[in-house]
């Protein structure tokens, strides 16, 4: 299916030349003068090499057909990540680095996007958000109300994040799983 190159997203799979690629970023300028673009990072799924194309907006890609379903993690061990179909209880082993570093987010239960082409996993979307504890941060000064400044903070998952002055360690909040950025605290009694 051909679509305009400024429409591709992050796990989106194209076909070029016979070859799948997964989409790890996308990226469009629009300059002053010139002709409006679009920056493409991609993986090639058949040996992982990555490599950079750059389209006018309005290009026509070929997107690859895929079976996306629902799935939900299990564990991981050796040999990738496990995950669960929820219909036919049918497991599939996501390769490391087909989930990448967005392993860091993934929690057990969590419902993913597969992205399947021909029964082999190549790509997965987990939810735009999930929620994660503050382990270590500054402490919380008498006084500091919430401005422009954040300080840095250590999740629950080991990675570094920003937070707001007035966030303690104990907190829960929401972070956002594209770039591991602070959204809002967590509201009490979700998951």
């Amino acid at each position: 299916m051909k679509v305009n190159a400024q429409s591709l997203r992050k796990g989106n799979v194209v076909d070029m030349d016979g070859r799948l690629y997964v989409v790890l970023s996308a990226e469009s300028f629009h300059p002053g003068k010139g002709t409006p673009t679009t920056q493409i990072d991609m993986r090639r799924i058949s040996d992982g090499v990555k490599v950079s194309e750059r389209w006018k907006t309005t290009e026509q890609v070929e997107r690859a057909f895929l079976d996306e379903r629902a799935y939900t993690y299990i564990f991981e061990d050796d040999h990738g990540f496990t995950f669960m179909n929820q219909e036919n209880y049918e497991q599939v082993v996501v390769p490391k680095d087909v989930v990448g570093d967005q392993k860091v987010y993934l929690q057990p239960e969590m419902e993913v996007q597969l992205a399947l082409h021909q029964g082999v996993p190549v790509s997965i979307e987990l939810p735009q958000r999930v929620i994660l504890e503050i382990v270590e941060t500054e402490p919380t000064v008498k006084g500091q109300t919430a401005s422009s400044s954040y300080k840095p903070a250590l999740l629950s998952n080991g990675v570094k994040t920003s937070v707001p002055p007035h966030i303690a360690s104990g907190t829960r909040i929401v972070v956002d799983t594209n770039d591991g950025s602070y959204v809002e605290r967590a509201e009490k009694g979700k998951m």
